[in-house]
């Protein structure tokens, strides 16, 4: 039987330079690719987290409608969220899509309900982390759970990039385990698995050629852990004076960051390298010995995948989706929420260790290099889209 061409509607709240817009681009090329007709709606894109589908040679390529919502915006605001709704319900209403598929928890709620008063056939969504977590308030977090309880009832499929999402959204009875699904978020890892540093760059961010060098890759926001490098990085430099810790990424905390570091002396051993394409992240990670990742709220992280596949052994928190990637003693170091002596004497050790830190490193490419491909994780979308449809037709 010939495979059905479905019209596909995938709908995000915005498009900034981050994992799940990463993902979410990729998934609407992957289907385009299969032959599928696929539209993109997100809202307006601000802020110093970048725009994904400004001058992107993917869009242009692959000439991907794209169609904002004005209305639909990232923070709460009950006249535009429900303008947002009754947007997205015109749009999916006149267009007759046979997919919807939304990401982001506003869009995931308004697009859902929106799609499921249209009788669209197949509504899905995809959890890229949780808008409720530990370091939410209780009654923000009992709000997040109820509209996600709702929202859950108006689909027919949740997927999430990490199993530890399904776990947490079955403690919390959010919807039957038999609902959820783990599809890996994909990416582009070509680049990433290419086996080779990048001399060159060193020498542009006047890195010494002796001095190992830590990374971090993350946007310069509350709850990605960059206290807790700064403060790490203060005892390591004590062992280690030339150490250098490269930060890739921008955001709201900058300055107050650049100040700490200062205050504490530590100027010469940081690096901000601001927002870089997502293309150029590779070349980064190339420098780099491990990677230190100690956000507090994950999906799966996007930047120790990418660490691993570059053959970089990764160090962070035991949470959310951390553990599927970071593995103790093979693909990296693991430690408790905030266990920052742990982290410090991981870092110390891996870097001391440069041959096991190789060693991690290699077992980690292993680990990622075809589970996390995104055209796997196309296979695993269409093939879901395209049973249901045949289901429903037959």
């Amino acid at each position: 039987m010939d495979k059905p061409k479905l019209k596909i509607c995938h709908i995000i709240t915005r498009m900034i330079i981050g994992g799940a817009q990463e993902n979410t681009l990729l998934s609407v090329i992957g289907l385009i690719e299969k032959g599928h007709d696929v539209v993109l709606v997100t809202g307006p894109t601000s802020g110093p987290e970048g725009k994904l589908l400004k001058e992107n040679n993917l869009v242009k390529k692959h000439k991907i409608k794209i169609v904002e919502i004005d209305s639909l915006v990232r923070n709460i605001n009950p006249i535009k969220d429900l303008k947002a709704y009754f947007d997205i319900k015109k749009y999916l209403s006149n267009n007759k899509f046979d997919v919807v598929h939304t990401h982001s928890s506003k869009a995931g709620i308004i697009g859902r309900y929106a799609a499921y008063s249209l009788k669209v056939p197949y509504i899905v969504h995809t959890i890229h982390g949780q808008a409720f977590h530990r370091n939410e308030t209780r009654i923000k977090n009992f709000i997040y759970q109820t509209l996600e309880k709702w929202s859950a009832k108006k689909c027919h499929k949740i997927y999430a990039v990490a199993q530890a999402m399904i776990d947490q959204c079955i403690e919390k009875n959010i919807a039957p385990t038999e609902k959820y699904r783990v599809v890996y978020s994909g990416m582009e890892l070509e680049s990433f698995l290419e086996n080779r540093d990048n001399i060159a760059l060193k020498q542009k961010l006047n890195i010494p050629e002796n001095s190992p060098v830590i990374g971090a890759v993350a946007r310069l926001f509350p709850l990605k852990g960059y206290d807790f490098l700064i403060e790490i990085t203060a005892k390591l430099v004590e062992q280690i004076p030339n150490l250098r810790v490269v930060i890739v990424g921008d955001g709201i905390l900058r300055d107050e960051l650049e100040k700490q570091i200062a205050d504490l002396g530590l100027s010469q051993n940081f690096i901000f390298v601001g927002l870089v394409k997502p293309d150029e992240v590779s070349e980064y990670l190339k420098i780099i010995d491990v990677l230190v990742h100690l956000s507090l709220r994950e999906g799966l992280p996007r930047a120790v995948v990418q660490a691993l596949a570059s053959g970089k052994p990764a160090i962070g928190f035991n949470l959310d989706g951390t553990p599927e990637v970071i593995i103790n003693d093979k693909t990296g170091y693991i430690a408790e929420v905030g266990d920052i002596d742990r982290i410090y004497e991981y870092t110390l050790k891996l870097i001391k260790n440069p041959e096991l830190a190789k060693e991690l490193g290699r077992n980690g490419r292993e680990l990622v290099k075809e589970k996390f491909d995104w055209r796997y994780m196309c296979d695993c979308l269409e093939k879901d889209y395209v049973n249901y449809e045949l289901e429903i037709t037959n």
